[in-house]
């Protein structure tokens, strides 16, 4: 009796032990996702201008370069569908949401080009952000919202004011008294509403990706089955050792 009370005691200590961990690792994948890029960091992305822009003249391009082993960064452009790179910028220190470099659409021809930002280690090799594709457009103007033309008091045309026409004379004419039964009024039924007919509001999420979590939720999951399925091994291991002795003592 004794020795099946310690067995159930290490079953829930080893329960309360996976649960726990569980627990741990989803909020420590959830601090790692949510925590913004610090300095150090290996970010490196462009933000404006954005992917599929239309673009003219100077054009400021900014984003992110960093790495904890950074050495400098280099930001390039190429006509699209050609591997024709040519130099926009570069920098020797880490940006993070500033101003990469600053390039002259004028000197290139209409178009779409890819702009690409390599960022260089201290070991030679580099990290690469995402291309960018912008439409170079210097000889038709970037459309813009129309606003709305305001009919000024002079495009209005004047009100006339029609004359009122002289006064007729009414004629009185006595006609007999009908009694007319008056109608009934008919009952009518509003039609029911049907109790099965309901309306909900599932909000959505733009903007935002669940990618991370579901991906660390997934590898957590898996991580603690295998150590949950591991301590039910020992468990039962040990129980088939303890009941092997058990009989050679009665031999």
């Amino acid at each position: 009796m004794q020795r099946h009370r310690i067995r159930a005691n290490n079953r829930f200590i080893t329960l309360k032990l996976v649960v726990s961990l569980m627990l741990g690792w989803l909020a420590l994948n959830s601090a790692v996702i949510a925590a913004p890029p610090q300095q150090g960091q290996d970010v490196s992305f462009i933000t404006t201008p954005a992917n599929g822009a239309t673009v003219q003249g100077a054009v400021q391009i900014i984003g992110n370069a960093d790495h904890p082993e950074f050495q400098f960064y280099v930001l390039e452009f190429s006509p699209d569908g050609s591997d024709q790179w040519q130099f926009v910028g570069d920098g020797q220190t880490p940006v993070l949401n500033g101003l990469l470099a600053t390039w002259n659409t004028a000197t290139v021809p209409d178009g779409a080009y890819l702009l690409r930002l390599r960022v260089v280690r201290l070991d030679g090799n580099f990290n690469e952000a995402p291309l960018q594709q912008v439409i170079v457009s210097n000889s038709q103007p970037v459309p813009t919202d129309t606003p709305a033309v305001i009919a000024t008091p002079a495009d209005v045309p004047p009100t006339v004011t029609p004359t009122a026409p002289p006064p007729t004379p009414t004629i009185l004419i006595e006609q007999p008294i009908v009694d007319t039964p008056t109608p009934r009024p008919i009952a009518t039924t509003a039609p029911l509403e049907d109790p099965d007919e309901t309306s909900s509001i599932i909000p959505e999420v733009s903007g935002f990706s669940l990618s991370g979590l579901r991906d660390a939720c997934l590898y957590g999951g898996g991580i603690m089955l295998g150590i949950f399925l591991l301590f039910g091994f020992l468990a039962t291991l040990r129980t088939f050792v303890q009941g092997f002795i058990d009989r050679i003592r009665r031999k």
